[in-house]
């Protein structure tokens, strides 16, 4: 179980590693889709509310409107069975029936109530002349009807309130006009108040809004038995007043109400509030005024903003977002960071393991050299001084060239170096000259032992037979690149001593010839000229070594490619 832990946050590590931006980001992403999709359903939430809200909002005004029909048909019923028990239904008398229903209070919405007798064709001019006695201003049945297609004319008769509004439909033929007749056609049919459909009212003098009208038949008996039509009580509408009524009980704050004759259509409009428009939420509901069907459509502006708690949604979890990828960012650092150190460590485990192989290559190297100076100082030295003080230059020559090796980490060093360390002793001598010239060339540590070996040996010869044994003696030591990875030093004396041109071999031909010429791996010219002594190595420039002691550092590197083997 353990093991599945560890492996399983190795995993998540090597993810962060992998991918350090984004990590952050997908999970800032995350975030933000789930509070996209939490506010996506609060919002349908708020809609399904809003929409049950509008649902309920549009059944209380169509309540409302039913019930302000209702309570105008109730008059109306009344009316009619008054004046069904009347021959004749004086002024006087409906005038005192009408302010004794107080519709001032119990009908908002109405423009009263009013009489129209019904007058067959035979009786029109006695009633125009009754209605020039009550009415001075001469009113007269309008527009007079073509017998021939209309049996008899529903003219108005009286309208409570008296109001100079009201006086503008007195003699109107209301059977004139189809709408009103389709109505009253049917309320003598059905015996029950029936609602006209959308009239321009003559009390808006042909100018004014839509309206409508509600008409209660009355009967009389006929001579022969049974029943006639005597005339309707009918109340007026003003459309747009009979809607604001109505919203008078039910509030419609914040809404948009239009009141139509049937199916909604702009020529069947009687009425909308101001500012209402065809967008946003929508609820339709069905209205029965008189036995007509009416639709009335209730809309709740578009709110293009958010809700409260769909704004805090958004910040509550953009903050959580940017938190998590604030975490996330730093974890993936710390991941980093990590991955950086373990491949340091790793990295210096094996430059410690190629320095530990490598410095043991060297000393044995070494060793190696110095036994084979041992022997040759062995054989070539006559006694034990001889012997002692021919070993001690050699392996001091070997030390001094250690020395500038250390100095550089056991990195590449100068050829001027290696020379200048070991002619050091005799250039402070004013008796000699020491000229060193070349270019700045970099030697590997394994090259510049050799190197500095050779020049200790030629040093010593001059020094014992040569251009350093007497005063005014020179040295010259040039170097110059003959190849991209090969250098040429030439040692040339002068001013010393006539070499012998019968000499013996000494130790220092060997070891130049032999030791030096087999660690360069080229072959060494070596020339015992009288003038005096020339001697030139041919020596490889290699590359600089990949690892190096670095004893001064304690803090992991910059990132970097993998090290490759060096040479020696």
């Amino acid at each position: 179980m353990a093991r599945q832990s560890v492996s399983a946050r190795s995993r998540t590590k090597r993810w962060l590693v992998r991918y350090p931006r984004a990590m952050p980001l997908a999970i800032f992403a995350l975030v933000a889709a789930i509070t996209v999709l939490a506010v996506f359903a609060i919002e349908r939430s708020d809609a399904s509310r809003h929409s049950a809200q509008l649902r309920s909002r549009a059944t209380a005004v169509a309540s409302a409107l039913e019930r302000r029909a209702n309570a105008s048909s109730a008059y109306l019923r009344a009316g009619a069975a008054l004046l069904a028990t009347l021959d004749e239904v004086p002024a006087g008398r409906f005038r005192r029936f009408v302010s004794e229903l107080r519709l001032d209070a119990d009908n908002r919405g109405s423009e009263g109530i009013g009489w129209a007798a019904v007058v067959y064709p035979d009786q029109i001019d006695a009633f125009n002349a009754q209605m020039a006695r009550d009415w001075p201003a001469g009113t007269q049945v309008h527009p007079r009807s073509n017998t021939s297609q209309q049996p008899y004319a529903v003219p108005v008769t009286f309208l409570e309130p008296d109001t100079p509004r009201n006086r503008r439909a007195l003699g109107f033929d209301m059977y004139s006009e189809s709408h009103r007749r389709l109505a009253m056609d049917e309320a003598e049919r059905t015996a029950r108040p029936t609602a006209s459909g959308r009239v321009v009212l003559q009390q808006e003098g042909g100018t004014g809004g839509p309206g409508f009208l509600i008409f209660m038949p009355v009967f009389e008996q006929a001579p022969g038995g049974g029943r006639r039509l005597k005339g309707f009580i009918y109340s007026p509408f003003s459309a747009a007043d009979f809607l604001s009524s109505a919203l008078e009980l039910e509030g419609s704050s914040g809404y948009e109400v239009a009141l139509y004759d049937g199916p909604v259509s702009p020529e069947r409009l009687l009425a909308r509030t101001p500012g209402a428009e065809d967008r946003g939420a929508v609820a339709f509901e069905r209205v029965a005024i008189g036995t007509e069907p009416w639709t009335l459509v209730i809309r709740q502006p578009v709110d293009w903003g958010l809700s409260i708690l769909s704004i805090a949604t958004i910040v509550f979890g953009l903050l959580v977002a940017s938190l998590l990828m604030l975490l996330m960012r730093v974890l993936t650092r710390q991941a980093v960071e990590d991955e950086a150190t373990l491949r340091w460590l790793g990295e210096q485990a094996s430059i410690r393991n190629s320095l530990t192989r490598e410095l043991n290559h060297r000393v044995k190297n070494t060793l190696a050299n110095v036994l084979s100076i041992i022997a040759l100082t062995r054989r070539r030295a006559s006694n034990l001084d001889e012997f002692a003080d021919g070993l001690d230059g050699r392996i001091r020559a070997l030390s001094a060239t250690h020395d500038l090796l250390t100095q550089s980490d056991w990195g590449t060093t100068p050829i001027r170096a290696v020379v200048e360390a070991e002619l050091l002793p005799y250039a402070q001598d004013g008796d000699h000259e020491i000229e060193l010239q070349g270019p700045d060339i970099q030697l590997a540590p394994n090259d510049a032992l050799s190197l500095g070996l050779a020049t200790h040996e030629l040093a010593t010869n001059a020094a014992k037979y040569g251009a350093l044994s007497k005063p005014g003696g020179k040295i010259s030591v040039h170097w110059h690149l003959i190849a991209e990875s090969l250098v040429r030093v030439e040692w040339q004396e002068s001013g010393g001593p006539p070499v012998a041109a019968q000499r013996g071999r000494g130790f220092g031909t060997d070891l130049i010839e032999r030791i030096v010429a087999h660690e360069l791996k080229n072959p060494v010219e070596l020339t015992f000229d009288p003038a005096g002594v020339r001697c030139a190595l041919i020596i490889s420039v290699r590359q600089p070594s990949a690892f190096a002691i670095r004893a001064n550092k304690s803090a992991p590197p910059e990132p970097a490619g993998a090290a490759s083997a060096g040479q020696r």
